[in-house]
């Protein structure tokens, strides 16, 4: 049977972005009373993960303790994309030295972001300073910005932590989001095509990908065996939100069904953030979430 995880949005939603260890102990230790035994961590930027580092040997008793199994933690390095070469290297060193904690904390996988490309916006920036949803982006057109070029570095980057984490032993893995460089399943088919390896997989992120207006039994249906790890959030298909299961307009049954037909055995993430009464959406979610799982079987 499929097992349901909790993802660090609740934790971000709660203690910021990115949460301080202490509140990250919390974060953690409130997840395990809401009965998860699954769920993220996340390193957000250079001093974040310092932290996280200087104190790795706590936060593995810390979760120890809590009898909770850390399935994926996120490298989350901005300049992973950057056109400056220094600047890409600097995180790419920083993603390893994350993959190394992943292996430390018993992960079998990691996962990092697109990111948004190095457009000039006159609005807010996607998920720069704070992840928030239902955002209008307004882009005043950079005429040096060359979409090809960026793809090639992105590309270049992507295969990079594909390699890098695969020589750790875990999992590459990459979830399509609005606003960022792979917004969508095809695009996100595309940049597999590029990265070419068995050990890249691909995040379905139904909050994402349903307020893009994607059929998703037909987004599963495209990704297939890619498939390898679930965000399961609702909304109802215009914003981005991510709502708790059943307070949108996703076809639940569908979803679950398709990633049934193609032999999906991995973790669905509740990916519930900036809600009213977070903890209890998370535990009525996981309820629902569950039912659905054994209702198709899955």
């Amino acid at each position: 049977m499929v097992k349901v995880s909790c993802c660090w949005l609740y934790a971000i939603s709660k203690y910021g972005y990115p949460p301080n260890l202490d509140n990250m102990f919390k974060a953690l230790k409130e997840i395990s009373e809401m009965g998860f035994e699954y769920s993220e961590v996340e390193a957000l930027g250079y001093d974040n993960l310092k932290e996280i580092l200087e104190n790795k040997r706590r936060l593995k008793e810390h979760v120890e303790s809590l009898n909770i199994r850390i399935i994926n933690v996120c490298p989350i390095f901005h300049d992973i994309i950057s056109p400056d070469e220094v600047a890409r290297r600097r995180a790419l060193k920083a993603f390893s030295e994350t993959c190394e904690l992943a292996v430390y904390l018993n992960s079998q996988m990691v996962q990092t972001d697109t990111f948004t490309p190095p457009l000039r916006f006159i609005s807010d920036v996607p998920y720069k300073d704070a992840i928030s949803f239902g955002k209008i982006f307004k882009v005043d057109v950079d005429l040096d910005f060359n979409w090809r070029l960026f793809w090639r570095i992105l590309v270049d980057s992507m295969r990079k932590c594909n390699w890098i984490a695969e020589d750790y032993g875990l999992k590459f893995c990459l979830e399509p989001r609005v606003g960022e460089s792979v917004s969508n399943t095809d695009a996100m088919l595309r940049l597999a095509e590029a990265i070419d390896s068995e050990n890249f997989g691909v995040v379905l992120d139904t909050g994402h990908l349903h307020a893009q207006k994607e059929i998703l039994p037909l987004s599963v249906e495209k990704l297939g065996e890619l498939i390898v790890y679930v965000h399961a959030s609702d909304n109802d298909g215009r914003d981005n939100y991510h709502l708790g299961i059943g307070r949108g307009t996703i076809d639940w049954i569908g979803v679950l069904k398709a990633l049934k037909k193609h032999g999906f055995k991995g973790y669905i993430g509740l990916d519930i953030g900036h809600v009213p009464n977070i903890e209890k959406e998370y535990v009525e979610s996981k309820v629902k979430l569950e039912r659905l799982i054994e209702e198709v079987e899955l």
